[in-house]
């Protein structure tokens, strides 16, 4: 009886660890999609992705020339570059289509890749800056000792609320590991 009863709790203390193996899998697994999600929520860390429709909107979007936003640059870099905005800031319409430019300089001997990251604040202001084109949409490939130039062309939606007067775009960029996938998303 003592042999079949050790038995019975070794296959069910088996079972429990394959049901814990099996929920961590599952749970690794989700990781992505919900930090995603959170990310998508909460505005932070988000993979940009092209807007298909900012560029009609950019088209039928009215310039109001009675307000004027400050939007301040800023640039991060995380890995062997130097990185930076052409320009500290620059008084903007909403509705006007703006053209900036990051510098990126590899400053290592070997070849890199990058992704950009865009944040904004205050964060709510994210979700009114419209980009029609910018380097943050697909990692960037650079050569030992290259330098580039990347545009961003983006306007910023007439309907961001009137108490926001000033928007701060930062770009954080990060080195991509060598046989790292593209990010998701990316066009």
């Amino acid at each position: 009886m003592a042999e079949n009863a050790a038995a019975t709790d070794n296959r069910r203390l088996l079972l429990k660890l394959l049901t814990v193996v099996v929920l961590m899998g599952a749970f690794g697994w989700a990781l992505v999609p919900i930090y995603r999600k959170i990310c998508e929520i909460t505005g932070i860390n988000l993979v940009t992705r092209v807007d298909p429709g900012a560029a009609e909107r950019a088209r039928n979007t009215q310039v109001d020339t009675s307000r004027t936003i400050t939007v301040e640059f800023d640039a991060n870099e995380r890995g062997p570059w130097r990185f930076k905005p052409r320009v500290n800031h620059l008084q903007v319409h909403p509705g006007e289509l703006v053209h900036v430019d990051y510098d990126l300089v590899n400053v290592e001997p070997r070849a890199t890749v990058g992704q950009a990251i865009p944040s904004y604040a205050p964060m709510q202001a994210g979700g009114y800056f419209q980009k029609l084109e910018c380097f943050c949409f697909q990692q960037q490939a650079l050569g030992a000792g290259e330098t580039r130039s990347f545009p961003v062309v983006f306007f910023i939606d007439p309907k961001l609320p009137r108490d926001v007067t000033q928007i701060t775009l930062s770009y954080t960029f990060f080195e991509i590991p060598r046989g790292a996938a593209p990010a998701a998303g990316d066009s």
